[in-house]
């Protein structure tokens, strides 16, 4: 009696794109939440250094808005690579595991 091998899911292309788009809409939306809590601190900072009321309008517009564009930008670049190569690898993997069995 053989024993039961667990073997890794078959790779599908149309969840390559999903694991994309979801990285870096969380990438993204991390990274505006990030540079918010930074342009606050620094608005409200300058605003008290120059004895001021704070526009924290500028906080979004100046430093958490470009920050999440930029973040954005990096992000779909860097997980497309790296899903991609794992697909790549996974389909490779399977390749040989059924030339294994065979």
């Amino acid at each position: 009696m053989r024993a039961l091998q667990a073997s890794a899911p078959k790779p599908r292309w149309y969840l390559v794109p999903v694991r994309v788009l979801l990285a870096t809409v969380t990438l993204t939306l991390l990274a505006f939440a990030l540079g918010l809590l930074i342009g606050i601190c620094a608005v409200a900072g300058a605003a008290k250094l120059r004895g001021l009321e704070p526009n924290f309008s500028l906080a979004y517009r100046l430093i958490a808005f470009p920050a999440a564009a930029a973040v954005a930008g990096i992000a779909l670049a860097a997980t497309t690579v790296v899903e991609v190569r794992a697909y790549r690898r996974a389909k490779t993997l399977e390749g040989i595991e059924q030339q294994m069995r065979a």
